[in-house]
C-alpha cells in the first residue's frame, strides 16, 4: 500500500529551515538596534551639549544688555566687537563651544537699550579636508 501525503522528514525540514530563519532575523534585529540606540545617545549628548551651549550665549546676552560697557570677555568666553558710528549700533560676536567640532556662534546687533538677533546658530569647526585618495577613472 502507498502512503499519500508530506511525511515526517519534510515536516522537520521545513520546522529546521523556519526556526533558522527566524534566529537569523533576530540577530539582525538585535544589531540593527544596537547601532540605533549607539547614534540616539550620541544625538541625545549632541542635543544636551547645544541646550547648555545655548544657556551660556543667552546669559552672555543679557550680560551685554546690562553693561554700560561691552567687556571683551564675559564667562570666559571672548567677545568681539565692530562699532557703526553713522547708526549707533555695535555688532557683537562670540562662540560658545558645543563639542570638540561643533560650536554656537552668535551675532548681535546692539544699540542703546536694544538689539537684533543678527546669527545665532550652530556650525561644524571642523575644518573640512578633501579625500582624494581613491584612484577613479577619468575616462581615458
Amino acid at each position: 500500500m502507498k502512503k499519500s501525503g508530506v511525511g515526517v522528514g519534510s515536516a522537520s525540514i521545513i520546522l529546521v529551515f523556519a526556526v533558522l530563519c527566524l534566529a537569523v532575523f533576530s540577530l539582525i534585529t538585535r544589531v540593527v538596534t544596537k547601532n540605533d540606540y549607539a547614534l540616539i545617545g550620541a544625538e541625545a549628548e549632541l542635543v544636551a551639549a547645544y541646550y547648555e551651549a545655548d544657556a551660556v550665549a543667552g546669559r552672555i546676552l543679557a550680560e551685554i544688555l546690562k553693561a554700560d560697557v561691552i567687556p571683551d570677555a564675559i564667562f570666559g568666553v571672548d567677545i568681539e566687537i565692530e562699532k557703526d558710528s553713522e547708526q549707533g549700533m555695535a555688532t557683537v560676536g562670540y562662540t560658545c563651544e558645543i563639542s570638540d567640532s561643533k560650536a554656537l556662534f552668535v551675532k548681535l546687533a546692539v544699540g542703546e537699550g536694544s538689539y537684533e538677533i543678527v546669527n545665532w546658530k550652530m556650525q561644524d569647526t571642523d575644518e573640512w579636508v578633501l579625500d582624494d585618495t581613491i584612484n577613479v577613472w577619468d575616462g581615458e
